[in-house]
């Protein structure tokens, strides 16, 4: 296949912004040419790479050319900041997606990333699009390509990345003393996990209930409040909503909150994946995480 770089752009543009018109805009040229850029790169694949809905989605093929995109843009990106060191920056950033749990990203993620990107040239430029997605579902965006690099719970590497053990998020059972004493007055039992109001992040979040299994040895359907927010979260089981299974990183001694067990916990581990690729902006990230990791995790 004769793959343009331009029409490799476009293809990244239209997927990343949803229409043709915003990834026109984007690139700074017209609907017209990335309409002509898209269908002569789906001409020299000789399939059709996009579903022209609203927004835009990639086909299964779109998909395979899309992480060659993105692959190309990186290496593309490294480059230009290297021959920025001799001449002059390079005009665009590196832009590196990474999908990321939501309580790493409350607690010790976006630290790390400010350290890469202290660590750069001035004016090199280095930036970040996260996706918060669970744990257990990262290794999606990487299949697809919408991100070059993941935190996941997932040990076996995805096909094309590379994986490395950052360590592993202790959770806790943790209430509100006055919820503890009327759902819990005689502690942490099958009966009271059955009943008792839980607070959830979501419908793929099964940390709760990985833990009442533990007790119950069957499925229960408590009360559920969802709150897609960590720091709201916590801030739902303070109020006396529910329980839930709070990291150690996130508990402290003004929160005024009670562990409903205090000799179970979940640990979660931790895993970096990242493309298989030999990328400076993208090696320089994965230092970075796997420091803040070692501070951060078990």
């Amino acid at each position: 296949m004769e793959l343009q770089l331009d029409q490799l752009r476009a293809l990244d543009a239209v997927i990343g912004e949803g229409t043709f018109d915003a990834a026109a805009r984007k690139l700074n040229v017209t609907p017209s040419a990335i309409s002509q850029r898209i269908k002569a790169l789906e001409d020299a694949a000789g399939r059709i790479l996009v579903q022209r809905t609203k927004p835009v989605q990639p086909t299964d093929s779109g998909l395979a050319v899309l992480r060659l995109a993105r692959q190309i843009q990186l290496l593309t990106g490294d480059t230009a900041r290297e021959l920025g060191e001799a001449h002059q920056p390079a005009d665009r950033p590196v832009v590196i997606p990474i999908a990321v749990n939501a309580d790493s990203l409350h607690t010790w993620v976006v630290a790390a990333l400010g350290r890469a990107t202290a660590a750069e040239r001035p004016g090199a430029g280095l930036c970040f699009e996260i996706h918060r997605e669970d744990e257990e579902h990262t290794t999606r965006l990487l299949r697809d390509g919408t991100v070059m690099a993941a935190i996941t719970s997932t040990a076996a590497p995805v096909q094309g990345c590379t994986v490395r053990r950052l360590g592993a998020m202790r959770y806790r059972p943790m209430a509100q003393p006055g919820f503890a004493r009327t759902w819990f007055p005689d502690g942490a039992n099958a009966k009271s996990f059955a009943h008792a109001p839980v607070v959830l992040f979501d419908r793929k979040d099964d940390l709760q209930f990985r833990l009442v299994r533990h007790y119950t040895r069957k499925p229960v359907d408590p009360p559920r409040h969802y709150i897609p927010s960590s720091a709201a979260f916590n801030d739902a089981v303070q109020a006396g909503l529910g329980w839930g299974m709070i990291p150690d990183l996130m508990i402290r001694p003004e929160d005024d909150l009670v562990p409903l067990d205090d000799k179970v916990f979940v640990d979660v581990p931790l895993y970096w994946q990242q493309w298989r690729l030999d990328s400076p902006a993208l090696t320089l990230v994965a230092a970075t995480i796997a420091e803040a990791a070692q501070g951060a995790l078990l």
